[in-house]
């Protein structure tokens, strides 16, 4: 199997296994007993959660050492569609056409950007220098963007979420990349970089916790939109990625773009089914609340 396919295996894999953690921390979050980092801490499920995002980010980490951001990450778009049956399913109903169709078009449009995005294995990594102004900028505008208090903080925290996971990713590459030249896994600039990983892979999870308060459909599709943007444009500017294929391939990347975009819009309009047993109703997905 060559790289790209590993890679791609790999990351069908961890998009199962994030989907199944964002379905399980979204019934968390509805639940009034999740409201804080106490609660969540004590509680068995929520552990549960975050074993099965770990999991999912070593199957992530594991596909960065073989494929390149602007591959791996549209990818992790997938997770939106693996939620869709999977809380379909934990919320005793059957998926909405809408729904059927969302999935097709985030499907094809996802395939249109794996076209361009397809590249030789990773050969470049961030210095410590670029790991250091990267984090710092991600964590000026998360704070900004949570900051603030209004009505719909959820899809605020849900591009936080996705901003932290795109910089976890970065930093994972740096990481799996130079481990795998041979290098010393206890480097300064390796230890240092893995240090930063933590830090965003455990933001980016918290921050999603909060932003599913209201619901899964929108913040988890935003989740999956900033994240690859965010990772692309990291790739293109400090480690060299680039698309293929010339013009064409940057009008399979557009059309791939809308597709995914438009499918993702389809997935966001279907209402949350009620909440659980024991568990406070959500509000609806324009007025997600903090």
């Amino acid at each position: 199997m060559n790289a790209t396919l590993l890679a791609v295996a790999l990351c069908l894999a961890s998009a199962v296994t994030y989907a199944a953690a964002a379905v399980a921390q979204e019934r968390l979050a509805r639940r009034a007993v999740a409201r804080s980092a106490r609660d969540l801490l004590g509680n068995g499920a929520w552990w549960w959660s975050a074993g099965l995002n770990a999991a999912a980010a070593l199957l992530h980490a594991a596909a960065l050492r073989y494929g390149p951001l602007t591959l791996v990450q549209p990818l992790g778009a997938l997770t939106l569609v693996a939620a869709v049956p999977l809380g379909a399913r934990g919320a005793g109903r059957r998926v909405a056409a809408t729904e059927w169709r969302g999935t097709l078009a985030t499907v094809v449009g996802l395939g249109l950007l794996l076209l361009p995005a397809s590249g030789p294995a990773p050969d470049d990594t961030l210095s410590v220098a670029e790991a250091l102004t990267v984090s710092g900028a991600t964590l000026a505008v998360i704070a900004l963007l949570t900051a603030r208090k209004d009505p719909g903080p959820g899809l605020r925290h849900a591009t936080a979420s996705g901003l932290a996971s795109a910089v976890a990713s970065a930093l994972t590459q740096t990481v799996t990349v130079a481990g795998g030249r041979g290098g010393s896994l206890l480097s300064a600039r390796v230890v240092t970089v893995a240090l930063l990983v933590v830090v965003f892979a455990v933001g980016g999870m918290l921050l999603s916790q909060r932003a599913y308060r209201g619901g899964l459909g929108a913040p988890l599709a935003v989740v999956n939109l900033s994240n690859p943007l965010a990772a692309a444009l990291i790739g293109m500017v400090l480690l060299g990625e680039r698309l293929h294929g010339g013009a064409f391939g940057i009008v399979l990347a557009v059309a791939g773009a809308l597709a995914a975009g438009r499918g993702v819009l389809l997935l966001t309009r279907t209402a949350p089914g009620p909440a659980p047993t024991g568990e406070s109703h959500p509000v609806p997905v324009g007025h997600v609340t903090a």
